[in-house]
């Protein structure tokens, strides 16, 4: 019987015996499993991740950058006293706002040169939203400063970027972080998982190596502040654990009372309740500062809050700052607002709320001085830096791997364009900012609003340069744009206002002066990256030299040998069809 066959590959040697199995693929082992998670955990949110390190950054110094952004702001050379400080404000606020029902007075320290004093008008709707109103008053003399002040978000606003983003709801954007957190979390434990050496790393350091030298700083900024990184990734999950999990406060039977209760284990924020009728003056304020600092020390008096001035039933909450301790726990002091009384005070919390409040401190840093802000600020840096490594390794790597680097497919210019964009363009958002906090004039409606929206108009101008541009002048050009506004911050400062870098100096006006002096560092900072990636040259790969061409012997040699080979399998076809 005839049939046709097919070529199937002979499973036999030439002893009769079956040929050995292929082996097995190997299976990838833990390090290489950890390696890409880690690859893609680091780029699915590194943009994120990096916009937040750089902004969280920055908001060690919120308080400076809003006293820069508004310099009509009077420097105070000397402090006042705060019992006497908070007496001409309650002073002043009985002219100002006497039907409120309620005043929230922040008292200056030594990042803020003016007292802010919130407090909510009377209520003309029943079921209203309830709104506040603010001023601004000189501790010196109590007086409400009236003169022209611009309107700005100042530091506030990069200190919430990086943990609520903008242009979405809070909501979201508090979500949003806290996936980039926990993303964060799982990049450290995969990459210290990976490195089989990683604190022999620490001390190897190649330059002008290309992919090994992104991967030694990577490495390097990574172990430096490795038990930091580790600490501010959880501790920031923390800080927002009762939205992430609101179930137990939810599910929880309690009442009003005992809600308010528990609630001030973790704020001290007294209701104001319902007023009596009745008019009765209020105690002395300096008094119950007074009492206050006896109990906690000087100068640890941060606000008071003061409910229902005027009547019987006034009530005011005198309330520690967090400055100097390693919890941001509340305690406070509750007088009666009539007699002067003390009702209570709350000097700890329950274990959970005492938690909560150690790492809420730790995450803020909040418990040192200013040597403990610039050591957080340093290590933060080094932080934004390692993820903004591990976004070029990612490009450096694959870029070697591509059929044509030179053409590379869309997917990796658009990843290098985000990168660019994120990395070099951030800085020049962030300029911009300052720039427009400058520029525009000070009587501008919604100026507060259009200096948040320069910030974002610069940095989304630096993806589209960023795409039209090739990669590498893309990164020297926006490096450069970046030093360049960094720089002349500080001269439109000078042109603009009184308050310029040696008129600081000679004031001792160390807020204005360290401002614009660290403007000038992260300028150096952008021009030596620019110069560093301008005199760059990529070393090309080595040439694999080319075989020799066969000679006419050897091509005599092959052309027999595969007229042989099918000589004799025509002659073996006949045959194999007769046994079949």
């Amino acid at each position: 019987m005839n049939t046709n066959t097919t070529n199937t590959t002979d499973t036999t040697n030439t002893a009769g015996k079956p040929a050995k199995a292929a082996k097995a693929a190997k299976a990838p082992g833990i390090r290489q499993t950890m390696s890409d998670l880690h690859t893609w955990v680091g780029l699915l949110l590194g943009w994120f991740l990096y916009a937040m390190f750089l902004t969280g950054t920055v908001s060690y110094f919120r308080n400076e950058i809003t006293q820069w952004m508004q310099p009509e702001q009077p420097h105070q050379s000397q402090a006042s006293e705060p019992a006497l400080v908070a007496q001409r404000i309650g002073d002043a606020m009985a002219h100002v706002a006497p039907q409120s029902p309620q005043w929230l007075i922040n008292l200056p320290d030594a990042r803020s040169t003016v007292a802010t004093v919130f407090w909510s008008p009377p209520q003309t709707e029943k079921g209203a939203r309830r709104r506040f109103e603010n001023g601004r008053f000189d501790p010196a003399t109590g007086t409400r400063l009236e003169g022209p002040v611009r309107e700005t978000r100042g530091g506030e606003f990069f200190y919430r970027f990086h943990f609520q983003f903008h242009y979405m709801p809070v909501l979201w954007g508090r979500y949003l972080a806290g996936l980039c957190a926990m993303f964060m979390l799982v990049a450290i434990v995969s990459g210290v998982i990976t490195h089989k050496k990683i604190f022999a790393d620490f001390f190897t350091f190649r330059w002008g190596k290309g992919q090994r030298s992104w991967l030694d700083a990577h490495n390097a900024l990574s172990v430096l502040g490795l038990p930091f990184h580790l600490m501010i990734t959880y501790t920031g999950l923390v800080t927002l654990a009762l939205m992430y999990m609101p179930w137990a406060s939810l599910a929880t039977t309690m009442t009003p009372e005992q809600r308010v209760v528990a609630g001030q284990q973790l704020s001290a924020f007294v209701p104001a309740g319902k007023p009596s009728g009745q008019a009765a003056p209020l105690a002395p304020l300096a008094d119950m500062v007074r009492q206050a600092e006896q109990r906690w020390g000087a100068g640890q008096v941060e606000r008071l809050n003061v409910n229902l001035p005027g009547d019987a039933k006034a009530s005011v909450v005198v309330v520690r700052g967090d400055n100097g301790r390693v919890s941001i726990s509340p305690q406070f002091m509750t007088f009666d607002g009539v007699s002067g009384q003390l009702l209570k005070a709350q000097d700890s919390v329950g274990a959970a709320a005492e938690t909560r409040g150690v790492l809420y401190a730790l995450h803020m840093g909040r418990f040192g001085d200013l040597p403990t802000r610039w050591l957080y600020f340093i290590v933060s840096l080094a932080g934004t830096a390692m993820v903004g490594t591990g976004l070029v390794l990612w490009n450096v790597k694959r870029r070697s791997k591509l059929p044509d680097p030179d053409r590379p497919h869309f997917g990796f210019r658009l990843v290098e364009r985000l990168n660019i964009a994120t990395i070099a363009g951030l800085s020049i958002g962030m300029a911009g900012m300052l720039w427009a906090n400058r520029l525009l004039p000070v009587e501008m409606a919604q100026r507060a609003e259009w200096e948040v929206h320069a910030m974002f108009i610069a940095w989304g101008a630096t993806l589209f340069w960023a795409m039209g541009r090739p990669a590498r002048r893309a990164w020297i050009e926006l490096l450069w744009a970046g030093a360049a506004a960094l720089a002349l911050l500080p001269v439109v400062n000078a042109l603009t206002t009184d308050r310029g870098l040696l008129a600081s100096l000679r004031a001792g006006d160390w807020v204005f002066a360290g401002m614009d002096l660290m403007l000038l560092a992260l300028a150096a900072l952008h021009a030596h990256l620019a110069l560093r990636t301008q005199r760059h040259q990529p070393k090309a790969k080595p040439v694999r030299a080319a075989r020799p061409a066969p000679t006419a012997a050897a091509t005599a040699a092959a052309a027999t040998a595969v007229a042989a080979t099918a000589v004799a399998a025509t002659a073996a076809a006949p045959a194999a069809e007769t046994s079949a």
